[in-house]
């Protein structure tokens, strides 16, 4: 099922707002994301035309980095860091109470909050000292995750 018209033209805004830069790809693809819930094949069709540039160069960048997606993901999803300096203070276990309590998450590698760590992010939201309670308090938008 193709994007409506609606979803074209708000692509094609977020391409214009960038003055149709191909150096302003990595924004467009976030901004694309971030409206869409992902970046489809016909997101990239269209980004490419508006760009100027390969449909192929696009797949490289989605696929490079973890935050893009080809398919809708959830917004509260749980990226979970798994870097040294988190792992150091508890995100092993972290993980591992996820696991049993059949939460899902994945890992990211440096959220850049390695004072604070354990660390994780649930859609945009920055989660320091995470545990099961307080990403669950993120989660609802309480805003006990500071």
């Amino acid at each position: 099922m193709g994007l409506s018209k609606t979803n074209r033209e708000t692509i094609e805004q977020v391409c214009a707002r960038y003055g149709h830069r191909a150096d302003a790809l990595i924004e467009i693809l976030h901004d694309v994301q971030r409206a869409h819930a992902c970046v489809s094949d016909e997101a990239a069709r269209i980004i490419a035309g508006s760009l100027n540039i390969s449909r192929a160069e696009i797949q490289g960048v989605r696929s490079f980095y973890a935050d893009f997606s080809t398919t809708p993901r959830a917004p509260q999803r749980i990226r979970l860091c798994r870097a040294e300096a988190c792992q150091a203070v508890g995100a092993d276990q972290l993980a591992a109470e996820l696991d049993r309590a059949g939460t899902p998450h994945e890992a990211v590698y440096c959220l850049g909050n390695c004072a604070l760590g354990p660390a994780a992010l649930i859609g945009e939201r920055l989660v320091g000292r995470a545990t099961p309670d307080r990403l669950a308090a993120a989660s609802a938008g309480s805003g006990q995750d500071d």
